[in-house]
């Protein structure tokens, strides 16, 4: 569980987020809202690219803002970025390894763990393919594959559908439904793909000019005048 109180970022005289708090729970759970609304930035402060000017952030009950960015790594927390951070000059297996250098687990043990990750992702066969070989989607399942090994409790993406076709999306969000199961972690999803929130979350947080704007069970979220106004592009309804 992941409890948001309060969070607050402004960047000179914008305020980027403006006393966001959701507390999410479900196994995937989404994050949406128009471009600039705040996603990315709410990610970042969880991850401890960007510092809050106050809040606080509760993984599993423990205050993740207290932490340095790697201290949040060694507790399990994984992310994906917008563009898959995957070296070009490393192969599959090594891409989904370097996830694990922080780790005390021998190397037998590390390598049998990305290799089943690298299994469920579909990519076993292409381990030791160059990252520089790679389509778009095998680039993006390596990217989910490094999210997965460490045994991680907290696992962010980033628009991992951008760019991805009907068919890829799917792949993508019956992959991501599993993760729980699989890990035990818990997954926010950020993207502006409608059908592949609504097909995969239980719950989902909307954001616009930096604010909560709605929270709850996601198709509760999406029928809500006021997301359909600021998200979906349609009047809102007077209240």
């Amino acid at each position: 569980m992941i409890d948001i109180d309060a969070i607050t970022v402004r960047f000179g005289g914008l305020v980027a987020l403006n006393e966001v708090s959701a507390t999410l729970s479900a196994p995937v759970a989404g994050i949406i809202g128009p471009n600039g609304a705040g996603k990315t930035t709410l990610m970042n402060v969880v991850s401890g690219f960007i510092t809050a000017h106050s809040g606080r952030v509760m993984v599993e009950g423990q205050d993740f803002l207290a932490l340095a960015p790697h201290r949040r790594a060694q507790k399990g927390l994984r992310r994906s970025f917008q563009k898959e951070q995957i070296a070009d000059d490393l192969t599959v297996l090594e891409n989904v390894l370097v996830q694990t250098d922080w780790s005390l687990t021998g190397w037998s043990a590390k390598r049998a763990e990305a290799m089943d990750m690298l299994a469920v992702v579909g990519l076993a066969d292409r381990a030791d393919k160059i990252g520089g070989a790679l389509s778009g989607f095998e680039r993006r399942l390596t990217d989910v594959a490094r999210c997965m090994v460490g045994k991680p409790h907290l696992i962010m993406f980033d628009e991992p559908a951008g760019g991805l076709s009907v068919d890829e999306t799917r792949q993508l969000g019956d992959l991501i439904v599993q993760i729980h199961t699989l890990t035990g972690a818990q997954t926010v999803i950020i993207d502006h793909d409608v059908e592949l929130i609504s097909r995969i979350c239980a719950e989902t947080l909307v954001l616009d000019f930096g604010r909560r704007i709605a929270f709850g069970p996601t198709a509760d979220v999406l029928a809500d005048p006021r997301v359909k106004a600021a998200y979906l592009g349609t009047e809102e309804v007077a209240q």
